[in-house]
């Protein structure tokens, strides 16, 4: 539910916070700021209530942080604020977390929130460097560090096509639904794709918004040259 304040909660940054992630959230905030919507990012600690938000961001994290963030995600009120309508933008380790299961070093499986139909295995090598997707006709591009393959149940959306490097198999990355958004790449993502920043603020604020040129624009538009 979007009020009159747009909310956004960072979610376990000191867990979920691999490679700048957070930024993530700076990003949507100051986009929205830009165009005079009121909005207030709130960052949410390991021993804090889980509060209610429009838009809920987790990032990645290494093997324990990753546990213990889905302990802390199981006990919260994150799953039933999400199925009331709350909406999720994801990477790596937290998309791990939004699906029924996840593996770790060692190959040990751990319960997910099971809030989707993915489950995540151990590979058998390291998936790192550059990655592009293909998203809605347009690249989006990262940098993925994770040792994950996940597999989607037949219902789930992916994220986009893989045009370079892995994502979930080599072939797709990520998933989303109505409310969630899900990525193998950090980055933090948002800051290197602006167009998807905007993507999911309209949706979450159910309204179109109005056009925002930054250098953040012309940075994608050189990546996405040298990489594509």
């Amino acid at each position: 539910m979007v009020s009159s304040v747009l909310k956004i909660a960072l979610v376990y940054p000191e867990l979920l916070g691999t490679y700048g992630d957070g930024g993530n959230g700076l990003v949507l905030a100051e986009r929205v700021r830009r165009r005079g919507i009121a909005v207030e990012l709130e960052t949410v600690g390991i021993n804090d209530q889980m509060p209610a938000a429009s838009l809920y961001l987790l990032g990645g994290g290494e093997d324990g942080p990753q546990r213990l963030g889905a302990d802390l995600l199981g006990r919260s009120s994150f799953a039933s604020r999400v199925g009331d309508g709350s909406y999720v933008f994801a990477v790596c380790a937290g998309l791990q977390l939004l699906g029924t299961t996840f593996a770790v070093e060692g190959d040990d499986e751990y319960e997910g929130l099971g809030l989707v139909d993915a489950r995540t295995s151990r590979g058998l090598r390291r998936s790192v460097g550059e990655l592009v997707v293909r998203v809605d006709g347009r690249p989006l591009v990262g940098f993925e560090n994770h040792g994950g393959v996940t597999t989607l149940g037949e219902s789930l959306v992916p994220l986009g096509a893989v045009e370079r490097g892995v994502g979930n198999d080599g072939v797709v990355d990520g998933f989303r639904t109505a409310t969630i958004w899900a990525s193998y790449a950090h980055g933090p993502l948002l800051a290197m794709n602006p167009w998807f920043a905007d993507q999911i603020l309209t949706t979450v604020l159910g309204e179109e918004l109005e056009p925002l040129a930054t250098v953040a624009d012309r940075l994608y538009d050189e990546r996405v040259a040298t990489l594509t």
